[in-house]
């Protein structure tokens, strides 16, 4: 099942170390399929705020977005994006082509 790593960026200092991790990203991210599937664009906001940028990148699996994430070609240009911007990164699987909201009730505790 796809799984996407999700970032969204409050603070980015766009100086020289994160020109750096974007020239190195993508090569980070093609031995494990990832593709970037939104990257920096201006969202139309209709409820609430949405402060910041959103990053999201697709992986086949979430094996594969974790192995990504651990591996030592990314973890090397890591630093360059944590000393230099803040928000929130996380993994998260995506769900069936045939999933349907309802689905949520029969899938945990039953609690909404």
């Amino acid at each position: 099942m796809t799984a996407y790593a999700i970032g969204h960026l409050h603070w980015v200092d766009m100086g020289v170390d994160i020109v750096a991790y974007l020239t190195g990203i993508d090569a980070t991210l093609a031995p494990f399929g990832g593709r970037f599937i939104i990257h920096g664009a201006t969202p139309q906001v209709l409820e609430g705020a949405f402060p910041g940028d959103l990053i999201v990148i697709a992986f086949p699996d979430l094996e594969r977005a974790r192995g990504w994430y651990g591996s030592d070609a990314y973890q090397a240009i890591l630093p360059l994006r944590l000393r230099n911007s803040e928000g929130d990164v996380f993994l998260i699987e995506g769900v069936d082509a045939d999933h349907r909201a309802t689905d949520i009730l029969s899938a945990g505790s039953g609690e909404i």
